[in-house]
């Protein structure tokens, strides 16, 4: 839903640092959402900015002071997970006279920074590899799959139907349909939920779905003044007519024109909102450093520990094999403190260090009814069960996507928060994140901007993205999709969980939940 402009949280720069609309008096919203934070939530807390020096001195602020215990974010928190082997005795999601949708395997190529061992591919060389990947982990046969949907957002030019063209590059017959779609960072979970949709409705038995992102090579156009004389020029009969044509050519048209970083709607950098979302949940600079330590020393572990069992070897073709994410990065506070601003500067609290990165990579699904994947003799690895997507204020709601679509998807399963077991969230940026947690656990958000009667919650920190998350094992936009609810599957699998649940924020306002189900072992 919409916030009304009036109860927009909306903070400007100022000389002095980062002040509050005064449209909105002490931010009576906030106010109201403190209130309803359990006892202990604003203990021990160190002001770190003059943004959170002007709100302590506010009236009352410290009814309305949002925050997160700093120790309750820290690496060396003991994460804890019941006994592999050791499922939950919970009832299933299955419906009468709905087919059963199930994950039989999923894979990506290593996540890695953009710009290093990818550069020189094309998008659909990375789907073609995640294709490839997938087919020889599951021993699929390739007549057999129906249809294949692949997500992404900055399109190359040259292959617009990435999905398509990969296929045809992986072996698929040419008699297999192929689509791509994109909805920012939710476009794989689009793909993978069309591709339940096809099963569910009976049009197809066996889908992959997959996700793939290059921001090492982005399309940069010539300006439009340019565009337009180029072709009006192919278009002149005469010499006289392209000399006349040249006659208007300026230095300026020469400039080029970058792929879109800011909102459409909105103008604003999605960094620029997560800042500002940050400041109105009072998410402080070393909350979100901690988080992002939190994040890398995580993946670290899994990484280390072989549990990121989705990752497949890639031949970089004249280059060496890539074995691994290479954005994994645990520092410490001190290093990441020394950061600036990268989006609100000099006062903002979003830094690189607790942002994720322009990543490349791409990942791939075989999903299928679950008649047919018994019947090929597969042993899936989940089932897919219910999902939602949102849509809220992309201007001060942009990030808020989990809040929104959390309590939803538990209502339509039947579930509440304490069945969950495995939480996997996108981490876009660390502030996000944290401004989720406490949208979620405000009875006044939810009750003002929700229309809910009450709070869906927090999720228990150690439940939640315990193999570490985009911020350390990157986001290729297009493809993360596949990797949250494989890291969902896969901890379920290892933990001894029953149920997990994904969700994302994404551009535009929008988001995505959807809850998986573990397969009987």
């Amino acid at each position: 839903m919409s916030v009304p402009h009036t109860k927009r949280i909306l903070f400007q720069a100022h000389s002095h640092g980062c002040w509050l609309d005064t449209s909105v008096p002490h931010c009576e919203s906030l106010h109201k959402a403190a209130q309803d934070m359990p006892a202990g939530f604003f203990q021990n807390f160190r002001m770190t900015t003059i943004l959170t020096y002007t709100l302590k001195n506010l009236p009352n602020a410290s009814k309305w002071t949002l925050r997160l215990p700093v120790r309750s974010l820290s690496c060396s928190s003991q994460l804890r997970a019941a006994p592999a082997g050791q499922t939950k005795s919970k009832k299933t999601l299955a419906k009468p006279n709905v087919r059963n949708i199930v994950v039989v395997d999923g894979v990506r190529t290593p996540f890695l920074l953009s710009g290093t061992s990818y550069k020189d591919l094309m998008p659909h060389d990375l789907a073609r590899a995640a294709l490839t990947g997938l087919l020889n982990q599951t021993s699929v046969p390739k007549d057999i799959v129906d249809y294949i949907i692949f997500g992404t957002v900055i399109q190359e030019v040259k292959t617009s139907n990435v999905a398509r063209e990969a296929a045809l590059g992986a072996g698929f017959s040419d008699k297999t349909p192929a689509h791509t779609v994109t909805m920012a960072c939710i476009s794989a979970n689009q793909a993978m939920t069309t591709g339940v949709g096809l099963i569910a409705s009976g049009q197809c038995d066996v889908i992959v779905a997959g996700g793939v992102e290059l921001m090492s090579d982005v399309p940069i156009r010539h300006s439009r003044k340019m565009r337009k004389m180029m072709l009006d020029l192919n278009k002149a009969k005469t010499l006289g007519q392209r000399l006349s044509l040249l006659s208007k050519f300026r230095l300026n048209f020469l400039s080029p024109e970058l792929p879109a970083v800011a909102e459409f709607s909105t103008s604003e950098t999605m960094g620029h909102s997560a800042d500002r979302l940050a400041a109105a949940f009072a998410v402080s600079r070393l909350e979100q450093d901690e988080y992002a330590l939190r994040s890398h020393s995580l993946a670290k572990k899994a990484q280390d520990e072989g549990l990121l069992s989705d990752v497949i070897a890639f031949k970089v073709p004249g280059k060496d094999t890539v074995t691994k994410d290479n954005g994994i990065r645990p520092s410490s506070l001190e290093q990441m403190a020394k950061l600036k601003p990268a989006f609100i500067k000099p006062y903002g609290t979003v830094t690189a260090a607790n942002s994720s990165f322009l990543t490349d990579g791409a990942s791939a699904m075989l999903i299928m009814a679950e008649e047919k994947a018994l019947a090929l003799g597969y042993k899936p690895k989940a089932y897919l069960r219910d999902f939602v997507y949102v849509s809220q204020d992309p201007k001060d709601q942009l990030l808020l996507g989990p809040t929104y679509a959390t309590p939803k998807v538990l209502e339509k399963a039947g579930l509440t928060m304490n069945d969950i077991d495995a939480f996997e969230f996108h981490e876009a940026f660390s502030g996000q994140i944290l401004a989720n947690f406490k949208a979620m656990d405000s009875d006044w958000f939810a009750q003002n901007y929700m229309g809910r009667k009450t709070k869906v919650g927090l999720p228990p920190l150690e439940k939640f993205n315990n193999w570490g998350g985009s911020l350390s094992l990157g986001h290729p936009f297009g493809a993360t999709g596949c990797r949250l609810v494989m890291a969902a599957a896969n901890r379920l699998r290892k933990e001894g969980g029953q149920y997990g649940l994904v969700a994302a924020c994404a551009a535009g306002g929008q988001g995505h939940a959807m809850i998986v189900e573990a397969y009987p072992k």
